[in-house]
């Protein structure tokens, strides 16, 4: 079992910042990728960036490009997301998903998710 909670969503004026923070607790060791996807109403699921937890491989979807960073920090458990450059079409709610392969988080296909914070980006 593994709980992952987020933090650092909020309100934040386009071409600002903010750096989310997905903390895992639990049974982590088979939880070797992680990531973030983004959701608004109406529209479905949207993967945004995953990370393995052994080799550091990063992947992005092409809309947060050269914007957004994800990151690790295994001692603590957490994965971040710093989010640049924010535009308002980044404003959804944001959930940490956690699985064995990044291929298939990527798809969604995530065993463990958080519960998701809000990110609103003003113009």
């Amino acid at each position: 079992q593994v709980q992952l909670v987020e933090s650092g969503g909020g309100l934040v004026q386009a071409g600002g910042s903010l750096r989310l923070a997905c903390a895992a607790s639990g049974r982590t060791f088979s939880s070797s990728a992680a990531g973030w996807f983004r959701q608004t109403p109406g529209k479905e699921r949207e993967f945004v960036a995953g990370i393995t937890w052994g080799g550091g491989t990063t992947g992005y979807a092409d809309s947060v490009k050269g914007r957004f960073t994800i990151s690790r920090d295994n001692a603590k458990s957490t994965v971040y997301l710093q989010m640049n450059s924010l535009k308002p079409e980044d404003t959804a709610v944001y959930y940490c998903a956690a699985g064995s392969l990044l291929r298939k988080l990527r798809l969604g296909l995530a065993e463990y998710w958080g519960q998701g914070t809000q990110v609103t980006v003003s113009s």
